[in-house]
């Protein structure tokens, strides 16, 4: 418990909101960062973390078909590939993996008030239902891999709007947690 009071004590102190602090423990190479983010009211986000994995091994040139194989091995199959919208917006009603297969990027997850990320060719970010998420700038070459658990593939896409904000709760509390990993395969994601 103490160490929860030193982090608000410490984000206070580094001028960050306290409801918006990412904890970055060292991670195994293997492991995903975990990223926090509260409800802020008009972005419900989720008390499950946003992983972030960097520099997945992928093979062969073409990147956007290897982590669309890698999704799809793991029971996320890839729905698109494009980039990410330049306002902020989540999905209530699926969870959504995101797989960097060119360029770079600086993202805002969260919310207005969350957290700015650097992502670039070979990243991956797995996003709880309700995660704020836009992009703030990339390179022209810029393209994601976008993937869903089964079952979620009719995602709706919001924008920030506190009008929607308490039909979005409905929703997310009813988005199952999927049954694997997008990037390892692993059971018991976010359990």
């Amino acid at each position: 418990m103490p160490r929860q009071r030193s982090l608000s004590i410490l984000s206070l102190v580094l001028g960050l909101a306290p409801t918006v602090l990412a904890l970055a423990a060292p991670v195994a190479a293997d492991e995903p960062e975990r990223l926090y983010f509260a409800d802020d009211g008009i972005i419900p986000n989720s008390r499950l973390p946003v992983l972030l994995y960097r520099q997945v091994p992928l093979s062969g040139d073409d990147q956007a078909t290897a982590l669309e194989r890698l999704f799809a091995a793991h029971d996320w199959p890839p729905q698109w590939r494009y980039g990410v919208y330049s306002y902020h917006h989540y999905h209530p009603n699926a969870h959504e993996v995101l797989g960097v297969a060119r360029g770079e990027a600086t993202l805002r997850l969260g919310g207005e008030q969350g957290q700015d990320v650097s992502v670039a060719a070979g990243d991956v970010l797995v996003l709880p239902a309700g995660t704020g998420h836009r992009s703030l700038e990339s390179s022209a070459d810029f393209l994601v891999v976008g993937a869903y658990p089964p079952g979620q593939e009719d995602f709706i896409t919001q924008r920030a709007d506190p009008a929607a904000h308490a039909r979005s709760l409905e929703l997310i509390v009813q988005v199952p947690l999927p049954a694997t990993d997008p990037v390892t395969g692993r059971e018991g994601l976010w359990r």
